[in-house]
């Protein structure tokens, strides 16, 4: 296995060491990338030293001795030849940079030439950690399928006390090395997820939906597509963005473009939260208050779940059950009704609510009755323990 390392400029660089050891124990290969402040605190001969390997600065410094690579392209071939990209420490300027798509040093132009698993584990000032536009930044990566190692509560090198310290080293080699252990597990599978809502006309300017982000669905397909598999994306209205999505409004056509792609999916995840109900006719005009009838009359939409449960054909099929009462007891009728191999059952109210959250509360359960209850984490962490699942049942 190789990864890539990338280390950026604060106090925690020195960890950053420990972190290429440790990892060389288990038998990776560690590539190290360096911002130019990362510099001034270790410098690039003690990670040559370390890994053995070139340590990379700068996207112009051409080809040299200890590169395998032709120097102008080592951030796109290097980026080829990885299963992971760690960075550690990940300053609050590094994180910015990253949620902005920047490409102004080999670190943050070699992030965006990456298709591997992308772990972050950011150290800084507790001030700094908990400002909003930290925050802010860190949504925007994990809405992106990148993964975030929390800092520990600790003392800090400015004599300061508060969350913001990097994770200890093993929390981190330990979390990288359960990522790469698992990261072909589904290679050579075909993977079908849906995400988002579904919504429905009532007239040219109105119509009806609901909470869900697409977050879920979207996690699950960054997952899935890290570890292996071909992934067909079919989601309803979102601002998420996948590689391979299909866009659709109304249930219905959901239920086209998940039955034109199923036929040779290995298993399909269906994530989205399509509309049960529908305006039985929609208005040709916009409909004005004064002559408007308050009564809207709804009609049932196609089962898409049920429908795919009759006619299975070998395939793991996970459906997800979004409850106000009675979770489980709901949840494990839909399983059974639906010919479900699983069911995730999540809280649609209240504090623990999925709805448009980062995190997510759920419960899964399988076809014995079997329960795992997964207490709140990240949906990228539900997306893989889904997919652990999956694996599972697959074999």
């Amino acid at each position: 296995m190789k990864i890539a390392l990338g280390v950026s400029g604060g106090i925690a660089c020195y960890k950053s060491a420990e972190i290429v050891r440790r990892l060389q124990d288990r038998a990776v290969d560690v590539v190290v990338l360096m911002t130019k402040g990362a510099t001034q605190f270790v410098t690039p001969l003690t990670f040559r030293a370390l890994s053995g390997n070139k340590v990379y600065l700068d996207l112009f410094e051409g080809p040299s001795s200890g590169s395998d690579f032709e120097g102008a392209f080592d951030h796109i071939l290097l980026a080829q030849s990885i299963h992971l990209f760690l960075i550690a420490p990940a300053t609050a300027d590094c994180i910015a940079r990253l949620a902005a798509g920047l490409a102004d040093d080999f670190l943050t132009t070699f992030h965006l030439a990456v298709a591997a698993p992308v772990v972050v584990a950011p150290a800084m000032n507790t001030r700094m950690w908990e400002h909003a536009s930290v925050q802010e930044n860190l949504k925007t990566l994990v809405g992106r399928g990148v993964r975030i190692i929390d800092p520990e509560v600790g003392q800090m090198a400015c004599r300061t006390y508060g969350p913001g310290r990097l994770a200890p080293v093993e929390e981190i080699v330990d979390y990288v090395m359960a990522l790469l252990q698992r990261s072909r597990d589904l290679e050579g599978r075909k993977v079908l997820v849906t995400a988002g809502p579904t919504i429905e006309d009532i007239d040219p300017v109105r119509y009806i939906s609901n909470r869900s982000s697409g977050k879920m669905g979207f996690a699950i397909a960054h997952a899935a597509r890290n570890r292996g598999a071909q992934v067909v994306l079919v989601s309803g209205p979102t601002e998420l963005d996948f590689p391979n999505t299909i866009r659709v409004r109304t249930t219905d056509e959901m239920r086209r473009a998940v039955l034109q792609n199923v036929a040779d999916a290995d298993a399909v995840i269906k994530a989205a939260a399509p509309l049960d109900f529908r305006p039985k006719s929609v208005a040709a005009q916009k409909i004005k208050k004064k002559t408007a009838n308050l009564v809207l009359d709804l009609e049932p939409t196609v089962d898409i779940l049920k429908e795919l449960g009759g006619h299975k054909n070998g395939k793991v099929l996970v459906g997800f059950a979004a409850e106000t009462e009675n979770h489980l007891k709901h949840g494990l009728e839909k399983l059974k009704a639906k010919n479900l191999d699983l069911i995730v059952i999540n809280s649609a109210s209240g504090p623990d609510s999925a709805f448009d959250s980062d995190m997510n509360h759920a419960t899964i359960i399988d076809k014995s009755g079997k329960t795992e209850e997964i207490p709140s984490v990240s949906k990228e962490i539900m997306a893989d323990k889904i997919l652990d699942r999956v694996v599972q049942l697959l074999k």
